[in-house]
């Protein structure tokens, strides 16, 4: 076959025959100075995703009955990560010989984290909970997780208007919500129904008419109490019709599990799609078992292995905790994934409603210990903490 030269074609290879020289004399002409070992890009990486973040308490304020307010800086930089309002850190410490860790909504706005500011709200509820409101005290250093969840608005999936309800502790990431919000950071027309027994046990009362004043919508709801200015009784859609139009809003609820089928039984009529009821995930608690068994678990994490006692009414993840293990964790629901760990050996059952696991991981054996009982003796391999 004849081919016919094209002019262009005798220049590609005038030019492919200056290639080396060329190369040899742009390295030639080239900087001696090292290249860079951080780019401005890994630089913004790691303070948006700072992993495990040292933290010390600030300040310690009561803030209801059964509530304490904790106020935190980062010692190990000048700011902590920028956050979506709603979302949540997890807080670790070592109490006793256990090495404990529990995840937190956060109260403070995405604006205060730049100042090096972030503020938690606990309820004394829980062994570390309980442990936090008693003998937490400013000068106390933590190690934190970076803000994480899906609890927050998103433009996309959201509409303009939410209906937010709260119940008790649940009231700590619409504090959050509501200041973004008014400071201008989201775009949204929040109405927030706050349930409480009484006056008394109502959690940032003053913040909120504060913001009240400033066109955050603010609706308090007494079980226990008769008040005027205050709503009697529960969360109910007839109330919820009173300030809001329930089919065009997305709903944000943060409570305890009787408040969600409550609140999911009165909005069942209207036919919501699943996307517009958001619940902020609550920690996987112990079973109820009369007589609980004990098993062995063993726990490889790279090359140190443990063994450790597993009861069968409580997670894998609480054995770890009381042998005092690194062991990975952060939402405690089953659905981060953050301690996704290999299955050796054994029998197990996963929490109601609670296994967060891709397909994938089922096929090939992963476990989320943090919603995981254990049915035999076990061994699993689990990811080195961060």
């Amino acid at each position: 076959m004849n081919f016919k030269k094209q002019i262009f074609g005798f220049m590609d290879m005038l030019r492919f025959k200056k290639l080396v020289p060329n190369r040899r004399a742009a390295l030639a002409a080239g900087s001696a100075e090292p290249l860079p070992r951080d780019y401005r890009v890994n630089r913004q990486a790691r303070r948006l995703h700072p992993g495990m973040m040292e933290v010390e308490l600030t300040a310690v304020r009561p803030l209801c009955p059964g509530m304490t307010e904790l106020t935190f800086k980062r010692v190990d930089a000048d700011a902590f990560p920028f956050f979506r309002a709603g979302q949540y850190v997890a807080l670790q410490s070592k109490v006793g010989e256990s090495l404990v860790s529990r995840p937190y909504s956060i109260v403070s706005s995405p604006r205060q984290a730049l100042e090096n500011v972030l503020v938690l709200g606990v309820a004394d509820a829980g062994f570390f909970s309980g442990w936090l409101n008693r003998e937490a005290k400013p000068g106390d250093r933590f190690r934190m997780t970076e803000p994480s969840g899906e609890f927050h608005y998103e433009t996309l999936r959201d509409k303009k208007q939410i209906i937010c309800v709260a119940g008790g502790a649940g009231i700590t990431p619409f504090l959050s919500m509501a200041k973004s919000m008014l400071e201008g950071d989201e775009d949204y027309e929040m109405v927030l129904f706050y349930g409480a027994r009484d006056e008394a046990h109502l959690a940032y009362k003053a913040e909120l008419d504060a913001m009240a004043q400033q066109g955050l919508r603010v609706v308090y709801v007494l079980s226990d109490e008769e008040k005027p200015g205050f709503e009697h009784g529960f969360v109910t859609a007839q109330l919820m019709e009173q300030y809001a139009d329930p089919r065009q809003a997305t709903f944000f609820l943060c409570g305890p599990k009787a408040m969600y089928d409550f609140v999911g039984s009165q909005l069942a009529p209207y036919g919501l799609p699943l996307k517009a009821v958001r619940r902020d995930a609550t920690c996987c608690g112990d079973l109820a078992l009369d007589a609980p068994r004990s098993f062995k678990l063993t726990v490889h994490i790279r090359d140190r292995v443990y063994t450790m006692d597993a009861a069968e009414h409580e997670t894998l993840l609480t054995a770890m905790e009381r042998a005092g293990v690194p062991a990975p964790n952060k939402c405690r629901a089953g659905g981060c994934g953050y301690c996704h760990s290999k299955l050796l050996s054994g029998e197990f059952r996963v929490a109601e409603g609670r296994d967060g696991r891709r397909e994938a991981d089922r096929k090939f054996g992963y476990v989320h210990p943090c919603v995981t009982y254990p049915l035999s003796d076990m061994a699993i391999e689990v990811p080195a903490e961060e």
